[in-house]
């Protein structure tokens, strides 16, 4: 009978050890693929649209508009006589000062995108002082034009998760560039052509901006230049996908 009371502590006390472990091992492993989950979810880096894969022959011409307005008819006037829409991203402050080229902008069918309110370093604002910037610009935009915009290019090219899910949650697409002309730095159309010249092809998005000493006069042959290369000067919305689509590590926006 001794004999059998110890056997059958020792059998009980032998179950209760495995079953520790066995919870253990659950625990373990649980924790294990919640850190997963928690580490891929913040690891997720959030990116704008530097260009975009397709198979059509397109590549969208973007402006940026901070400073002042005093060669906007020059750019329009080359614009219309290359039958060329583009995309214009405007700066709330600049939207104040320069209204009348704000509308004539919109008049002659070129697409507006914010490019944010009053230009500051995004990557040191919150969450809410970001959808601010979007918000108050959006409002100068659509008092000039009647219509709101959901596309935006953050200053300086900068951009962090808080700044792009800003955007996200708010209905944006932020925009990035591909190819970048560099015309604020005062080159010649000539160089900035064969900046990119030999780096164009569909789905880019191409970088410029008014107000530089030789984007108005250089404009023209840079569109010819492009056409040359049979390709076709869209604004950004007629390249983009709006929806069913991923952005890669390299931000490529892909179709699903």
């Amino acid at each position: 009978m001794f004999f059998i009371l110890n056997k059958q502590k020792i059998y009980t006390y032998f179950i209760s050890v495995i079953m520790v472990i066995l919870l253990f091992c659950i625990a373990g492993t649980l924790t294990h693929e919640e850190q997963a989950i928690t580490t891929s979810s913040t690891n997720e880096k959030l990116l704008p649209i530097y260009n975009v894969q397709t198979e059509e022959k397109k590549v969208a011409l973007t402006m940026n508009c901070a400073w002042n307005a005093d060669d906007i008819d020059k750019i329009l006037e080359i614009l219309e006589e290359n039958n060329v829409k583009i995309t214009f991203f405007m700066v709330g402050d600049w939207i104040e000062k320069y209204p009348e080229a704000v509308k004539k902008v919109y008049d002659a069918g070129h697409e507006i995108g914010t490019h944010s309110d009053t230009h500051p370093h995004v990557n040191n604002l919150s969450y809410e002082e970001n959808v601010e910037e979007l918000k108050k610009s959006n409002e100068k935009i659509e008092s000039i034009t009647g219509t709101k915009t959901n596309l935006y290019r953050t200053p300086y090219g900068e951009y962090n998760g808080t700044v792009i899910k800003s955007a996200q949650d708010n209905g944006y697409y932020t925009i990035q560039w591909s190819l970048d002309t560099l015309d604020y730095t005062g080159l010649t159309g000539e160089k900035m052509w064969n900046r990119i010249k030999d780096k164009i092809g569909a789905g880019d998005i191409i970088l410029m901006h008014n107000g530089t000493e030789h984007t108005a006069d250089s404009l023209d042959m840079i569109l010819k230049n492009i056409k040359a290369k049979n390709l076709e000067v869209v604004k950004i919305s007629e390249l983009i996908y709006k929806e069913n689509y991923v952005i890669d590590v390299n931000g490529t926006q892909k179709s699903n």
